[in-house]
């Protein structure tokens, strides 16, 4: 079952009174636990893609469907409910709030679903041991490296229990070793059935995944699942 398929997706904008086309009628279907990852050079549309898929933009024309629910023509509200409930981000620059705490960083999204103090701290306990943090938990961005960072991003990203993962750049500011320990990480919560949709420009970083997608010029140049 495609947990997102995309049909004849189109992303236009208005640069300098001139439309410019990001996307042009990109057709995707990502099956639910598949691994992804998506890649190609600068312009070919993979920012403008994520966008979309992570319900930040809408696309010009076509369809965006996401566990079988259309939601290209949702309105900002819906957007941001579908942001919150089913979509789990995660970010090159980690997007940490430098005043919280690991703890506290985890339990942002659930503070934002309402969910009750106790649970929250639960919840946000539970994912930072799960990322391998359980002893950082009282620390603050500024005290870890750049891997333990992007490990509370990852717990972050979990914390609603998202049908999408979505990755962009996750290893781009990560030495080698720091790399291989966050894609370990990826493989864990793909084969506990995560769906992952990660965007990369490197090659080593786009082969521990299931699938590889090139876009250039806004459309699918090239998807190993067709080889």
């Amino acid at each position: 079952m495609s947990l997102v398929r995309l049909e004849n997706l189109r992303k236009e904008y208005l640069m300098a009174d001139e439309l410019v086309a990001a996307l042009r009628g990109l057709d995707l279907d990502v099956p639910e636990g598949q691994y992804l990852a998506v890649m190609g050079p600068s312009g070919s549309g993979k920012s403008t893609l994520l966008n979309v898929l992570g319900c930040l933009d809408r696309p010009s024309d076509g369809h965006y469907y996401l566990g079988g629910e259309d939601v290209s023509g949702f309105n900002d509200s819906q957007l941001s409910e579908v942001r919150n409930r089913r979509i789990g981000f995660i970010f090159q620059s980690f997007n940490l709030v430098s005043q919280l705490t690991v703890l506290e960083n985890i339990e942002v999204p659930l503070f934002y679903m309402g969910m009750p103090r106790r649970q929250r701290r639960a919840r946000a306990m539970e994912l930072a041991n799960r990322v391998g943090l359980s002893h950082r938990v009282s620390h603050r961005p500024n005290q870890l490296s750049g891997g333990q960072q992007q490990r509370v991003a990852i717990g972050r990203s979990l914390a609603n229990n998202p049908l999408l993962l979505l990755a962009d750049e996750p290893t781009g500011n990560l030495d080698t070793h720091t790399t291989a320990e966050i894609l370990a990480i990826f493989r864990e919560l793909n084969d506990s059935g995560k769906t992952i949709i990660m965007i990369t420009h490197e090659d080593d970083v786009a082969r521990h995944a299931q699938r590889t997608v090139r876009l250039r010029d806004g459309v699918v140049e090239y998807d190993s699942a067709a080889t």
